[in-house]
């Protein structure tokens, strides 16, 4: 199964279904996959997610759709963005679902 991290800050977002997008550099996921969710910190797996779609994008192209998909202000959502991935403008849209996850 392939993997991916979330900072653990995001962790309750994806988990109450508010955060459905991830915003990537690069992308090895395709629709369909099943996907093994883990926080960065510590790489503690907490759920399973599916890839509905990928999508390319550049940094300006994001939008307030995108920012509630990420379940935060454009501004914020731009600001994250450039701490995470300082002059990278062209990026990956990754929707997903979440398939399961463990009990807390």
């Amino acid at each position: 199964m392939k993997e991916i991290t979330f900072y653990q800050r995001f962790e309750k977002h994806i988990l109450e279904k508010k955060k459905t997008i991830t915003i990537r550099r690069e992308c090895d996921l395709k629709e369909g996959d099943i996907v093994r969710v883990s926080r960065y910190e510590d790489n503690v797996f907490f759920c399973n997610i599916k890839i509905l779609s990928v999508s390319p994008i550049h940094f300006n192209q994001l939008n307030e759709t995108h920012a509630i998909q990420e379940n935060m202000a454009l501004d914020q959502l731009k600001n994250v963005i450039s701490e995470i991935y300082p002059g990278v403008l062209d990026l990956f849209i990754l929707e997903f679902i979440l398939v399961d996850c463990i009990d807390k």
